[in-house]
């Protein structure tokens, strides 16, 4: 089980603080993609949180260790035909840390492949299309992303997609479980309270669970939360940043706004506001969509963010923190989204200090979205038992 983090306050060691290093960035024929996650765009130069927390517990990087630019990881995504994998397979082509981009879908992935294939970035792009060649995909890979399944429709909650999506997610980490074990595992495909667990059961029953390196993606939570409270407050964006905890549907959904940086104060009118907003972020898209979709284009910018993220950790940067939902004893739920620090290894330590010194209305909220979020747990868990159950009567 990963360790645990505690932050002294930022007031108290405002003296430690130093600006992360510059290592540059390659330049792809005109298009100029950063060689490191400092300069990223899904991070931004000098994010609040790197700079509040680097030199407080993060060690010193031994002398002359740099974290390499060369792309060397293999990435193989998962329902890369569909609406979040189509533009997360562009924004992760564009990253110089990729060697190998593997696409998989069950139909008209070979398009998908061809069209990113000529993206003048490093990553080679191979296709492989349903079950049969789903092994031949995962082979060798060292970060397996998951967006495949159904998509919300006007009137659905991600409750709704348990059925059909549950039975894809159990089926896919089943291969991973078979072809690479040790990989970095990013499920996306909703409901993702239920969704993670249902994978957690079946890599237990195959042997090679690590909950370190099981991850439900959470990420939009944040990045809907960052952009928010910048409009709201007038906010420098790339500046900003808003842990959010809990789970990832509706009430689950805790933005913990008294833990923003940059440091800004909120009337309970806003907080409530704020609150609402980014839990019923995914509707508002929905609704707007008209029945043509889901929030596909902002799940794949986040996604790729916290893929990224991986990328920069396996990669040995000492300083990568992302909110996720793993398995967690940050609270008596056996999940729950927390900051987390990754490294090498997958999850290195859980940031408990988010989750201390909350409002009195942020604590009453975690209090509140524990029953719902215990619910959907248990519900993906006894989902797997119950497949194993009937594939042993077979």
């Amino acid at each position: 089980m990963a360790s645990t983090v505690t932050f002294s306050p930022v007031s108290t060691q405002a003296g430690l603080i130093h600006k992360p290093r510059n290592l540059g960035a390659t330049s792809y024929a005109g298009l100029k993609v950063p060689s490191f996650g400092y300069e990223s765009s899904f991070l931004g130069r000098n994010a609040s949180l790197r700079a509040a927390v680097t030199t407080r517990i993060v060690p010193k990087a031994k002398s002359g260790s740099q974290i390499s630019p060369q792309a060397s990881y293999k990435v193989a995504l998962l329902g890369a035909a569909g609406g979040i994998g189509q533009p997360l397979g562009l924004l992760i082509k564009m990253s110089p840390l990729v060697s190998e981009l593997h696409l998989y879908d069950i139909a008209n992935v070979k398009g998908v492949a061809a069209d990113l294939s000529h993206c003048n970035t490093p990553a080679q792009v191979l296709d492989f299309t349903g079950p049969s060649e789903l092994a031949s995909c995962l082979k060798g890979v060292d970060v397996v992303v998951i967006p495949a399944g159904v998509p919300r429709k006007p009137g659905m909650t991600r409750d709704d997609l348990f059925n059909i999506n549950a039975s894809i997610v159990k089926s896919l980490v089943e291969a991973v479980a078979d072809n690479c074990p040790e990989a970095f595992i990013h499920i996306i495909s909703n409901p993702v309270n239920s969704t993670v667990p249902i994978a957690a059961e079946v890599l237990k029953q195959k042997g090679v669970y690590n909950p370190k390196k099981l991850f439900g993606v959470t990420t939009l939570d944040v990045v809907r939360a960052n952009t928010f409270v910048a409009q709201k407050k007038n906010l420098k964006l790339i500046d900003v940043d808003v842990p959010v905890v809990g789970g990832h549907a509706g009430i689950t959904i805790l933005p913990l706004l008294s833990k923003t940086r940059p440091s800004v104060t909120f009337t309970d009118e806003e907080a409530e506001e704020l609150t609402k907003r980014i839990q019923n972020a995914g509707t508002e898209v929905v609704e707007a969509k008209a029945g043509a979709g889901s929030a596909t284009l902002s799940m794949a910018y986040a996604a790729a963010r916290f893929v990224e993220s991986s990328l920069r950790a396996l990669a040995g940067d000492p300083d990568v923190y992302e909110c996720t939902f793993i398995q967690s004893e940050a609270t008596d739920l056996p999940f729950f989204a927390t900051r987390v620090k990754l490294g090498k290894s997958g999850v290195e330590s859980i940031v408990s200090a988010d989750l201390e010194g909350v409002t009195e209305c942020e604590a009453k909220a975690l209090d509140a979205l524990k029953a719902e979020l215990k619910g959907s747990i248990e519900k993906g868990v006894a989902f797997a038992s119950k497949q194993q159950e009937a594939a042993a009567s077979v």
